[in-house]
Formats: C-alpha cells, structure tokens, sequence
C-alpha cells in the first residue's frame, strides 16, 4: 500500500435508521497509517454508527468510507472486513470455540489459511498479546482482562490494516488495564479507540475525536482537547475527579 494513503478516510457521511433517526451528519474523518486515535463522545452521538459503517455492518447512507483507498461497499467487502479488525466490548461476544488458538485461528483458516502458515500466525499473534502459553486453555477459563487479550489476537490474526476498540478499558483491574494499553502501544497497527475512559484515551492516542450529535465538533491533540473545560462540559465528558490532564505526558505516537 502506499504510504501516503490514509488507513482511514470518511468523507460526508451520513446516516438515519428506517425509523428516521438520523444518527451521522456529514462526517469527515481522516486517520493516517499507524495512527492513535480516541473516539469521543456521549452516549447517543452516532459512535457505534460510525464504526459499524467502516466494516460495512451498515451501509445506505450519503457519503463515502475508504480503508487503506478501498471504498466499503459490497464489491470489497471480505477485503474490507479483514482490513477493519473491530475488537467489541464483550470478549464472550468474539470467543466460542474449545480453546484460545482454536479462537485465535477461526478467522484465517475460514479465509483458507492452513498448515503451518496458520500456525504461525495464530502464534504470533497470541505472542503480540502475551497469551501465547495459554493457547490450548479454554477461553471461559481465563479472567476477563486475558479473554479481552485474547479477543485482541482474534483479531490480530488478521493482520487488519486498522483495530477499531470499543471501550477497550472497561471492567479491567488496574493491572489487566496497565498491560493491555502496554500491547495496543506495542502493535504497528491504526488504531482507533471509542472509550469514555478519558485517562486511558490520553495515555494511549495523541490525538482525539469528539463525535457529538452525529457530527465531529473537534478533533486534535488529546490533552488540549481534554484540557478545555468548556468543550468538556458541551460535551458531557467528564474526566475522573482530580484528574488534570495537564499533568500527563501525553503520548506522541
């Protein structure tokens, strides 16, 4: 691919549901190969629209969507949803067969990966997450911070062009949140990361998206952005009592 196209390009999109809710106003949005990105906004301000239109989930609306300059549409849509690695909120609601290389092989092999070339990638990609000595485990064995690990490497294993999160920190300890932001900086992958966990999108992405009302009313370097008190409050985002964003080296890549 060449460098310079973007692993990400939205352009105009808009969207309503059959029952009239317009859901996207003529979004624009542009993330560059290799880019962090945070996703934010309240709930009910078109997030989940947003992603599921960059897989193709939905589809109908004005507008264009490319990855990696393939429009989303019906003639690429097996490349598409190889190259658009969406990580959900329920690992349960990615993981359900016997064993975690079984999880982590499924994709591949039914893209007609076999032999040792699926081996191998179902090993790295359990080595990107640090799982790789919990391969033959059954995934319902496994505490919630290392199936969310797992569901990452499902995805991994398609060596996708971008890994969409959602809300990637939620019903994590401390430490499972620690290593889990450790794997998502390691990776050389797009991400694009929708949280309403405002620390965890300052660690992890130097630049965020405010997504309100079905359109993008701000877009720029996470810390300025959560460092304005009024665009905050517009918003309803609310960051963690006592926490001052300014007092964070905010990551600058």
């Amino acid at each position: 691919m060449d460098p310079v196209t973007p692993s990400l390009d939205v352009a105009g999109l808009a969207f309503a549901y059959p029952d009239g809710h317009q859901a996207l106003f003529g979004v624009d949005l542009r993330i560059e190969r290799g880019e962090r990105v945070a996703l934010l906004g309240p709930n009910g301000a078109g997030k989940t629209t947003l992603v599921l239109h960059l897989n193709g989930i939905l589809t109908g609306g004005a507008g264009t969507v490319k990855v990696a300059g393939l429009p989303v549409g019906k003639q690429h849509m097996a490349e598409i949803r190889r190259r658009v690695g969406i990580v959900f909120q329920d690992p349960d609601d990615q993981l359900f067969m016997p064993t975690v290389r079984e999880d982590v092989a499924f994709g591949p092999a039914a893209a007609g990966m076999k032999g040792p070339e699926l081996e191998a990638r179902v090993r790295k990609a359990l080595e990107q997450v640090g799982m790789a000595e919990f391969a033959e485990r059954p995934p319902h064995h496994l505490s919630f911070g290392q199936r969310r690990r797992v569901a990452v490497a499902t995805v991994l294993a398609m060596e996708p062009e971008i890994l969409v999160l959602d809300e990637p920190s939620s019903n994590l300890d401390p430490a499972s949140r620690r290593e889990l932001a450790d794997i998502l900086r390691s990776l050389d992958v797009t991400v694009l990361m929708v949280t309403h966990d405002l620390p965890y999108a300052l660690e992890l992405c130097p630049r965020s998206v405010i997504l309100s009302e079905g359109a993008i009313t701000a877009d720029g370097a996470t810390a300025e952005l959560l460092s304005d008190d009024e665009l905050m409050r517009a918003h309803r985002l609310e960051l963690p009592f006592g926490f001052d964003p300014r007092s964070v080296s905010a990551p600058t890549r």
